[in-house]
């Protein structure tokens, strides 16, 4: 004789896009189904299935949202440099910021090699924040390098800006608040530990003008200036937006 089976079926009503803040918002459905002893729960696990494939189309893939988040951004020409100087965006590696890793006690720079480093040392009595060696699996150019803090050998390893600083001021940065300037400056979405002299060669450059060595990591070098763009507002040139959208064409879905 067939007996009442129970199942809890949850589905997501308002799934975030990837990469975009925000929680999914989730409900629960119980549904009572006849199981029998021919076919237990099949048809009721086949179900669940349909539903939640129906429930993934319309989410979009990384590629396709960093699209949709380059079509976001204005087009225009460059603003002028005037004015533009470091010290427009605060102490260099500021803890007193808004964004990530803000307020932890660690300088910002510490902070990002902690991230990007792996076998890293610190230096004793600093709580594991200042870090003394480690191993960079450069982004830039492909290449392991060694890190050692020292006066002849830490600029072997640098914190790049991924959207330089003077590009940023000429392209919407000029406008914003001192806090939120410090918080783009210290912002790890914005920050990569790199090969020192890649950095140097890139300066302020944008996409339009320089691109990592390493090909393999071109995709992803875009998609992270997208998204740093598109969080705070700045705006592209024409040539900046066709050279991130050629690079949006060589990413493997």
């Amino acid at each position: 004789m067939p007996q009442n089976h129970e199942e809890t079926i949850i589905f997501c009503a308002a799934c975030p896009l990837p990469g975009a803040p925000g929680l999914a918002t989730y409900t629960k459905q119980t549904m009572r189904t006849a199981s029998s002893p021919t076919l237990p729960t099949s048809l009721l696990h086949i179900l669940t299935t349909i539903i939640s494939l129906l429930g993934m189309v319309a989410v979009p893939s990384p590629i396709s949202y960093a699209h949709a988040q380059l079509a976001t951004l204005e087009i225009k020409g460059r603003a002028p440099h005037t004015g533009y100087s470091r010290a427009e965006f605060g102490q260099r590696w500021s803890d007193d910021v808004d964004v990530e890793f803000g307020h932890n006690g660690c300088d910002t720079r510490n902070d990002i090699l902690t991230r990007d480093l792996d076998n890293r040392t610190y230096k004793p009595r600093t709580r594991n924040c200042v870090v003394l060696t480690g191993t960079l699996k450069d982004p830039y150019t492909g290449k392991t390098i060694a890190f050692q803090r020292g006066k002849d050998t830490s600029a072997a390893v640098q914190i790049d800006h991924v959207v330089p600083l003077a590009d940023a001021w000429q392209k919407g940065a000029q406008s914003w608040d001192a806090q939120t300037r410090r918080n783009f400056a210290n912002d790890p979405r914005n920050l990569l530990a790199v090969d020192g002299p890649a950095n140097m060669q890139k300066k302020a450059s944008d996409a339009a003008t320089w691109l990592p060595p390493n090909k393999a990591y071109r995709c992803d070098y875009a998609r992270r200036i997208i998204d740093v763009k598109a969080a705070y507002s700045l705006w592209v040139t024409q040539a900046e937006h066709d050279a991130l959208l050629r690079q949006l064409g060589t990413c493997r879905s």
